[in-house]
């Protein structure tokens, strides 16, 4: 027999909410609860490296197909770059997340994106520093 956690999970939320703000403590699924809860900080940092991801796959056509720079590259390096300041306004420990190790991760992934969609062979190295990233000044 299933739970209602693995049957609706939308009412096993509402059901979890309802118990917290009753204090019925004794009566919450703490197991998936807690894996929940966890799973929040996660969909968080995965938000910002995907918004890191991005800019750097737009950093990457930006500068090796220099012909064929558009406002729309330049819209979504843009987006992004407001993106993670929203997501570290609203959650500062992420800043945790911006650091050379996860830079080097992440440019490794847009690089990949970036070779798939032009052909062209990206460098293998990271040239970018992470105020490149989150502030190079890019015009046509």
């Amino acid at each position: 027999m299933s739970t209602l956690y693995e049957q609706d999970f939308s009412q096993w939320a509402e059901s979890m909410a309802e118990l917290l703000e009753n204090g019925q403590f004794s009566a919450l699924d703490l197991e998936n609860l807690v894996e929940e809860i966890r799973d929040l900080s996660k969909r968080e940092r995965d938000r910002l490296l995907s918004s890191l991801r991005l800019i750097l796959h737009h950093l990457l056509t930006w500068d090796y197909q220099p012909e064929l720079r558009s406002r729309s590259w330049l819209g979504t390096i843009q987006q992004e770059r407001s993106n993670i300041a929203d997501y570290l306004a609203d959650s500062p420990s992420l800043k945790r997340y911006l650091t050379d190790d996860y830079l080097l991760k992440t440019y490794q992934k847009a690089r990949l994106q970036a070779i798939a969609e032009t052909g062209i062979d990206m460098p293998k190295d990271c040239s970018y520093r992470l105020a490149d990233v989150l502030e190079r000044s890019l015009n046509f």
